[in-house]
Formats: C-alpha cells, sequence, structure tokens
C-alpha cells in the first residue's frame, strides 16, 4: 500500500503525515525530541499530535483559562504574544479521538510534515519503535502501515523478515534523513 493510499484514510491532511508507534516505554517521545530539532535545522516545519491515554489539563487550576473552561466553555483560546492555544471538551467521552480530525484542526498552509505519536491503530503511515528488552509485542507485520522499523537492537530482527526499512533506535540522525527522503521534505 502506498502512501498516497494510505493517506486517503486521513482526507484532512494536506502534508505528510507520519507516525511513531510501540508499546508504552520504548521512547516514542525521546525520539521525538532528537527528530524534531534534527527535522528543523533541514528546514522542515513541523507539527506535532500525541495521544494521551490520560486525562490532562494543560492549564493550571486557578488561573483564568481553567476557570472558564471548567465553568462550562466547550471551546477556550487562550492567547498571549507568544503562542496561543485552543482547548476543545469533547463531549463524547465513550471514544478515542480520531487523528483525521485532529489533523484537521491544524493550519497545514505553513508545514511540511505532522509527526504523530500514538495512534497505532489508526490507517497511516507510522514507523515502529522497538526495545526487544522490554518485551512488547510487535505490531508489524500485522500491520500494512507500518513503513518502517526501527529497533534499538539490530539483531533483533532476522535479515529476511526486514521487508520495511531496518533503523536504528540510537540513531535519530538516521531517522531523520529517512523522513526527509520519504516524503521529499527538502
Amino acid at each position: 500500500m502506498s502512501d498516497t493510499t494510505m493517506s486517503r484514510t486521513l482526507s484532512n491532511a494536506r502534508v505528510p503525515v507520519i507516525g511513531f508507534v510501540a508499546g508504552s516505554g520504548t521512547g516514542k517521545t525521546t525520539l521525538l525530541t532528537y527528530l524534531i530539532p534534527r527535522l528543523r535545522e533541514q528546514g522542515v516545519r513541523l507539527a506535532a499530535v500525541k495521544h494521551s491515554h490520560h486525562k490532562f489539563d494543560i492549564d493550571t487550576p486557578g488561573k483564568d483559562s481553567y476557570e472558564l473552561r471548567k465553568a462550562g466553555a466547550e471551546q477556550m483560546l487562550v492567547a498571549s504574544q507568544r503562542r496561543w492555544a485552543l482547548m476543545v471538551e469533547n463531549t463524547d467521552t465513550s471514544e478515542e479521538p480520531c487523528l483525521n480530525e485532529l489533523i484537521g484542526h491544524f493550519d497545514q498552509s505553513c508545514i511540511d510534515l505532522i509527526l504523530v505519536e500514538g495512534f497505532k491503530h489508526e490507517a497511516f503511515p507510522k514507523i515502529e519503535l522497538h526495545r526487544p528488552a522490554l518485551g512488547h509485542g510487535l505490531l508489524y507485520p500485522d500491520d500494512a502501515n507500518i513503513i518502517a522499523f526501527a529497533c534499538s537492537e539490530a539483531g533483533a530482527m532476522d535479515a529476511s523478515a526486514r521487508p520495511v526499512p531496518f533503523l536504528d533506535l540510537n540513531q535519530p540522525q538516521a531517522i531523520a534523513d529517512f523522513l526527509i527522503t520519504r516524503f521529499a521534505l527538502t
């Protein structure tokens, strides 16, 4: 399945979208914090989406934005000279958020690539991260949307079982280079 075919499931995407999926504790966020500056140095403009399984607040109890949201504002936009954030309350809490819907909220005219952490059960291009010592099961090869496999140990996967590119999880620059080449970002 091509990147174009997979992106049809993300009809709101106007730029390439790549996910990083793995079991908890594998280092998805850590890898992204290394990748983002490397991609930015190459001139790639980025947006990011992170899926959280936890209840979270980005505003602080006692602050005005928190109080207004808690009072019943379904959408709360807080802005300053340096940044702005829009918080939207999900009224239907029985379902996980839809990646395609979330992507539609980005101003894609000023980004080149959307990095996604999580959403492993949705159909879009993904790189699976794996650390054998953690004992997590693999999504690959059962997930046809895995376009590359990044592992902390080169010998963890038999070379004959590697129909997708194999990346070294400990070499974020190589992963950044893979993304730049794969999505023709420069």
